[in-house]
């Protein structure tokens, strides 16, 4: 006996919406139909389990067909099936969800597991469906066979049919516009994608009598308990959930089941540019089944840095990111995660301190990205943030902070302590060697987001560390007493004429070099600020310090004007060269002016 009516919605416009904007992305159908199919089978072992069902034991199983010709897309399960009143129930009135009721019937029992989306999340599938039926027979005995069917326009008919096996199949009659989902390739990616780590074995087009592979794994890694997962098993789950195929620095599986429950393995990859942010990609899930990648408001952002799988439980497969910020539930999720990977940081410094200092090229970046980002963060890693020096060796940041400036002192004058650094040791290196020499130390800042993660230690330890760069200033142990020469000053300041330098004496320990170029810190950075976020140029405010101890500086002296201005001139731009690219005008200058040295000192010959 078939019988009509009116699918039980609050307006009839509500159908067209459910189609065309329930969700952002189409091909999510695909997840919701196959998520319930997974939760009627964990509805049926539920029930199994509490002696409220009986049958012979059998593989679950949910199977996935593709019909070109029939253009029909298939879902099919072994589960709970439905009777026609519970088809009525959870299919035709909206309101109500068929997993929400199964739990608080069943909640002393424990209904962990139920996805709980058999009602909007049944209809997106007519996102891309002009009809669709189910043929559906219950796990209950005596049960008759369910045909409904609708073709979205707010009225349904439901009848008998013949199903012999208990389960529900649903078959979606494709719209000639989607015809992309009747594709083999098509409906294996979205199963990869979506639901790659189901809890039971999905099948795609399987053939009768040939032994068939399931697309995805019940028991991902991530959900093992982390005793029993070996490295390579790490490994492997790397390279195929991220098609990835250099190795992970390493990783930290999380495994939580109280006061909340996440499971989940962060991995630390090799870094590909070292001078870029590189996004990673977090997989959440919940309950296995695929939300979506990167979302900050479960995962710090500086997390996203990383690859890795997540799975809460706790947060629903669908739910609006306002919520999700205002959760508290998931922001103790977030901070467990981040105290998770600082304390991971930890135990490898400490137990394994050369590992940690060969991987710290690649997780440099996101550790320092972390502490800006998440202030806890810092407090937890702070101990064990290193850097690399002039020679080679790693040090410790700590070691580079000086005893913390009183306030009765900072009146007196009294300054935090300098922390030297070079930005490009190949541009810097005439400074680094000078640095060397002079047995001083400076440490390697040469990652994009070094600049940004100094002036933040600055803020963290104003009385503590001030950081310069070993251009912006020529420091004691680099120069003698007593080192002006005013008849020098006024040589080079004749020579520059209008150019916008400072010039400046000194007599330099290394007598090798005739002058260097520095430039104010703090003018410096201005400069790089206004360049990032591109608000033009700022000036350069240059100092040419010209070395009194060098021979070719002091044989200017008595010499005609015309040599003494142009030997002045490319000592000015020999020094510039040390500091940074000429430009195209400067380049021309320097270049007539060495020619023109080389043809005297040819003709002399």
């Amino acid at each position: 006996m078939e019988k009509q009516g009116n699918i039980r919605i609050s307006s009839e416009n509500m159908m067209p919406i459910i189609k065309k904007w329930l969700y952002s992305e189409k091909d999510i159908f695909l997840r919701e139909i196959v998520a319930n199919a997974s939760d009627a089978i964990t509805k049926l072992k539920k029930l199994k389990e509490m002696g409220e069902a009986s049958f012979d034991e059998e593989e679950y199983k949910i199977t996935v067909t593709t019909d070109s010709k029939a253009k029909t897309l298939t879902v099919e399960d072994n589960g709970i099936g439905m009777t026609a009143e519970e088809v009525e129930t959870y299919i035709t009135q909206i309101a109500f969800s068929g997993a929400a009721d199964f739990v608080s019937k069943y909640e002393k029992a424990g209904g962990d597991g139920i996805i709980g989306h058999f009602g909007l999340g049944f209809y997106s599938a007519y996102m891309v469906s002009e009809n669709i039926e189910i043929f559906t027979k219950s796990y209950k005995e005596g049960s008759a066979g369910v045909h409904w069917e609708s073709d979205g326009n707010s009225t349904y008919t439901l009848g008998d049919c013949e199903k012999q096996t208990r389960g529900t199949k649903i078959v979606m009659h494709i719209a000639a516009e989607e015809k992309e989902f009747l594709q083999e390739n098509t409906v294996r990616g979205l199963i990869r994608k979506y639901c790659s780590f189901m809890p039971y074995h999905i099948y795609l087009n399987p053939k009768e009598g040939e032994e068939n592979k399931p697309l995805n794994t019940p028991l991902p890694l991530y959900a093992k308990d982390p005793k029993e997962c070996t490295e390579e098993e790490y490994k492997t789950f790397y390279r195929e959930t991220f098609s990835d195929y250099n190795e992970p620095l390493f990783w930290v599986h999380l495994n939580m089941d109280y006061p909340f429950r996440v499971k989940g393995i962060l991995y630390f990859p090799k870094v590909r540019k070292q001078v870029e942010l590189e996004r990673g990609q977090v997989k959440l899930y919940c309950n296995q089944v695929f939300i979506a990648d990167n979302i900050k408001e479960v995962i710090p952002e500086f997390l996203m840095l990383l690859n890795g799988v997540i799975d809460c439980p706790d947060i629903p497969l669908n739910v609006s990111r306002s919520f999700l910020q205002n959760d508290r539930q998931v922001q103790k999720i977030a901070k467990h995660i981040t105290k998770k990977v600082a304390d991971k940081l930890g135990e490898l410094y400490r137990n394994d301190k050369e590992k940690y200092e060969n991987c710290w090229k690649d997780i440099a970046t996101f550790v320092k990205f972390g502490c800006i980002k998440d202030d806890e963060f810092y407090n937890k890693v702070k101990d064990i943030i290193i850097f690399k020096n002039i020679s080679g060796e790693y040090r410790p940041l700590t070691s580079y902070f000086g005893e913390e400036v009183k306030e009765e002192d900072a009146k007196q004058g009294k300054e935090a302590q300098i922390a030297y650094y070079a930005s490009d040791e190949k541009k810097q290196a005439q400074y680094i060697k000078m640095f060397r020499d002079a047995g001083m130390d400076a440490i390697v800042c040469d990652t994009y987001i070094d600049p940004h993660f100094i002036s933040y230690l600055e803020y963290k330890n104003p009385t503590r560390v001030k950081f310069m760069r070993i251009d912006a200033d020529v420091d004691g142990a680099l120069k003698e007493e007593n080192g002006e020469d005013k008849e020098i000053e006024e040589i080079f300041t004749a020579a520059l004429g209008k150019k916008k330098v400072k010039i400046k004496t000194e007599k330099l320990k290394n007598a090798a070099v005739p002058a260097i170029v520095n430039v104010s810190e703090f003018m410096r950075r201005m400069s790089e600020m206004n360049s990032f976020y591109q608000m033009g140029e700022a000036p350069e405010d240059l100092t040419l310090v010209v070395n009194t101890a060098n021979a070719a500086v002091l044989a200017l002296k008595g010499v005609e004007e015309e040599k003494r201005s142009r030997s002045a001139m490319q000592i000015y731009y020999l020094a510039l060269l040390a500091y940074r690219q000429l430009t195209s005008e400067e380049w021309d200058a320097f270049t007539e002016a060495n020619t023109a040295l080389i043809e005297n000192y040819l003709k002399k010959e």
